[in-house]
């Protein structure tokens, strides 16, 4: 696949998995670039969303146990039922072998990733996944950093290496592909976008 193609070609529930990466307890505490509660929920909607599209999910924490803590209990709860989360000590996830073996265990060559912090957690591991010939995503709305300016140099680095920056819900979206599909439903529901309620009130008038 050519530099150029790999822009075009569309994010599919089967050609993608979706890699949440250390959003852990510690990590939140530090997040000055997004409202926590709103970073909260929108790593918890791409989980459900994910899910609801039969996508794989790929978990990580480091240091769970000393530095960072444990995965923030809304993640832990959204995660499909056994979910195994890899806690591991690497700085830059794609270098634990668990971690990538799992990715590679999906299957898929088109990675969603989200972190925190946006460019250690979410960055690394997608520049690293572009070197090894992967489509690497990073859902900038569902990662956070600890001030604007190391944000801004996360993105600015991820362009530099060829990642493709996105959303939660447009990725997600782009994944559904049809409103007609029997997941579109409850896919917008796990999303829970703001004006969702709105549009669910405006087709229930349509169809009184």
């Amino acid at each position: 696949m050519s530099e150029r193609s790999k822009f075009l070609e569309p994010v599919t529930r089967e050609n993608t998995a979706v890699v949440l990466v250390d959003h852990q307890v510690g990590l939140l505490s530090g997040v000055r670039d997004i409202p926590v509660e709103e970073l909260k929920h929108n790593v918890v909607a791409l989980a459900r969303a994910a899910t609801v599209l039969g996508m794989p999910l790929v978990v990580t924490t480091t240091a769970a146990d000393s530095m960072w803590g444990p995965t923030t209990p809304e993640l832990v709860q959204a995660l499909p039922a056994g979910q195994k989360i890899i806690d591991r000590s690497t700085v830059n996830a794609w270098h634990d072998d668990r971690v990538h073996e799992a990715i590679e265990t999906t299957g898929r060559r088109k990675l969603i990733f989200a972190g925190v912090s946006l460019k250690v957690c979410a960055a690394l591991p997608a520049i690293s996944a572009t070197a090894a010939g992967y489509d690497a995503y990073v859902a900038v709305d569902a990662s956070g950093t600890f001030s604007r300016t190391k944000r801004e140099a996360g993105l600015l680095r991820m362009q530099q290496a060829g990642v493709i920056v996105s959303d939660y819900a447009t990725l997600m979206v782009e994944s559904l592909a049809d409103n007609a599909s029997p997941e579109a439903g409850p896919c917008y529901a796990a999303l829970d976008m703001p004006f969702a309620v709105l549009v669910g009130q405006i087709s229930a008038a349509h169809q009184a």
